[in-house]
């Protein structure tokens, strides 16, 4: 250290010059050693990907055969409500078991993204399933189960798995293909690479040292204007790029922190899960251009009528949206619920597939009470969630709204 130390600025950039060589020659000669042996492990990786397939492919089962099938079988009368539950209390697990082990493996950035995606829809029909299974546990009949439901929502969630299974194959395959394409001449590249780095090391070594001056002010410059980048990467991590509205993450943020407040302060908290009614065949009708569109059209609406700086407006995933409201009681969250659900409709978008009206529509689950230290924190999501599935349940295009865990109010609209 001491010798680096005695060197003069010139010869610390020679120095530096000379190492940088060694070790771009070092890291040559072990690059070429193993790219023999990456071309041996990348058909290992390609059938590796197998594996996530398979697994995607068991879930798909799991979902057909181990719950669909029991409650036909429960509804038949084939056996019996318990076996039913129990058939599907073993597949729920099962389910859960291997997405966790999928969800373990490599993912890329493009993929996380989809497969956080499938992740809340897996979680969201896994809820449904819950409901039913306690329904049935409780000595349910099995008969008054909508079968159009059940079958609505693993038809549903096995086309979204099924194009990550498809993703799965299609990225596994190109990237075989790409690599087996460049391989000949990535030996050729390597020794091109070295030389032409180490005269633009040296290149820039001389240069840097005369531009050390003049960098000082310009990097300080850019100091400044990097932190200001960064404030606005921020902002932009934290909204949806179709709707412009805030997405789940920040969603994850701020429903943490009104909830403390509200807590805090004993006030009213409210919050609004809301879907768009047939919203699959809207897409399939109509497109997914004419399905963006709905989209956006919704989150306008949700913006127009929502005004106060204290209402936070979420895209969830997907045609579910929710709404944080602070300080609104329970007639004010109804009077807003119906508003939204008006101005939805009134918009007119044409929906030719909905089969509660002709344009399109919402439904909307409603939670609104006073929050104090025993209200549990994830017990708005989910009660808000169980209304959504009863105001469809009740033929959507409508809110259902409740105050707290054993007593719901349905409206009709």
């Amino acid at each position: 250290m001491k010798f680096i130390e005695a060197l003069k600025l010139k010869n610390k950039l020679f120095f530096l010059f000379v190492l940088i060589t060694l070790a771009l020659v070092f890291v040559g000669v072990v690059g070429a050693s193993y790219i023999n042996a990456m071309k041996k492990n990348m058909d290992s990786l390609y059938f590796g990907s197998l594996v996530p397939v398979t697994e995607l492919n068991e879930i798909i089962h799991s979902y057909r055969n181990g719950i669909s099938d029991s409650i036909h079988k429960a509804t038949r009368k084939e056996i019996s409500p318990l076996q039913a539950s129990q058939s599907i209390e073993k597949s729920l697990k099962y389910i859960d078991k291997t997405w966790k082990s999928y969800s373990q493996h490599f993912k890329s950035e493009d993929e996380l993204a989809y497969v956080e995606y499938v992740d809340l829809e897996i979680q969201n029909t896994n809820k449904s399933f819950q409901t039913i299974l306690h329904y049935l546990q409780n000595g349910g009949e099995a008969s008054k189960i909508s079968l159009n439901t059940v079958e609505d929502k693993i038809y549903k969630l096995q086309g979204i798995i099924r194009k990550l299974i498809n993703y799965e194959i299609e990225v596994a395959q190109f990237e075989r293909k790409k690599f087996l394409n460049k391989y000949q001449d990535i030996a050729l590249n390597i020794g091109l690479t070295l030389i032409f780095v180490i005269v633009a090391v040296f290149v820039i070594s001389t240069y840097v040292f005369k531009s050390i001056q003049q960098d000082h002010t310009k990097l300080h410059t850019i100091a400044k204007k990097l932190k200001i980048a960064n404030k606005k990467l921020e902002n932009t991590s934290y909204t949806d790029s179709l709707t412009n509205l805030y997405n789940r993450r920040y969603f994850n943020h701020i429903y943490e922190r009104e909830l403390k407040r509200a807590k805090r302060d004993k006030t009213y908290i409210t919050f609004m899960m809301i879907d768009i009614d047939y919203f699959k065949q809207y897409n399939d009708t109509y497109g997914h251009i004419e399905g963006d569109f709905a989209l956006k059209t919704v989150s306008k609406v949700l913006k127009d009528t929502l005004r106060r700086p204290s209402d936070y407006i979420f895209r969830l995933g997907g045609e579910e949206f929710g709404v944080l409201l602070s300080q609104t009681n329970e007639s004010d969250s109804a009077s807003l619920a119906r508003k939204l659900i008006d101005a939805v409709k009134s918009r007119g978008l044409k929906h030719e597939k909905s089969k509660v009206s002709e344009f399109v529509t919402i439904s909307v689950g409603v939670v609104s009470c006073i929050a104090d230290d025993a209200l549990e924190d994830e017990v708005l999501i989910s009660r808000a969630d169980e209304m959504l599935y009863k105001a469809k349940e009740g033929g959507r295009n409508r809110y259902q709204i409740t105050t707290n865990v054993t007593y719901a109010k349905t409206i009709n609209m």
